[in-house]
């Protein structure tokens, strides 16, 4: 077998019932490789063991540098490098500046979140290629994929059991080439 590759699905009919059986399945000491639905499922996320992501970290971070750039080019272009007297107030009016210093802060931290998220992800469009494990997963299945790789401890059979004592109503094996 091809590492990677090769892929048993659980089939399940109720988003409760898969809750439970991810718990069961990763109790038995199964990796899961990934849980496909077709709208979010609360809980789903911890259950599977998913660590609390950084995005927000690297969110604050572009924040303030939107925030220090917009200020810094502001006060030193109106400030130092080329001060004019507008309307009699000072070269540098701080209550002047928030309008812009908000815009480009969020301007910089949406922008460098979604640029995170890709690197992060390796979602770039010539990069990716989406795996279909069961197209019935898009409508009103929930599919748990199992990679056999990465579950060399536990036999093809044992598996199968575990899937259908979670409360699997199908098993299926996949190829994925």
């Amino acid at each position: 077998m091809e590492k990677g590759k090769n892929f048993i699905l659980g089939v399940f009919d109720d988003e409760d019932i898969l809750l439970e059986g991810v718990h069961k399945v990763r109790k038995a000491g199964v990796n899961i490789h990934e849980v496909y639905t077709p709208f979010p499922v609360h809980g789903l996320d911890t259950a599977l063991g998913y660590k609390y992501s950084n995005l927000p970290v690297a969110s604050f971070i572009y924040g303030m540098i939107g925030t220090i750039s917009a200020l810094s080019t502001m006060i030193w272009m109106l400030g130092f490098d080329w001060p004019m007297d507008i309307g009699g107030k000072g070269h540098i009016p701080l209550p002047d500046f928030i309008p812009i210093t908000f815009e480009f802060t969020v301007l910089l931290a949406a922008h460098g979140m979604v640029l995170t998220f890709f690197i992060v992800s390796n979602l770039w469009p010539w990069n990716y290629k989406p795996k279909m494990f069961d197209p019935r997963s898009t409508d009103d299945k929930f599919v748990m994929a199992i990679d056999l790789a990465k579950n060399t401890n536990i036999k093809i059979e044992e598996l199968e059991k575990i899937l259908k004592d979670s409360g699997a109503v199908e098993v299926n094996k996949k190829d994925m080439n």
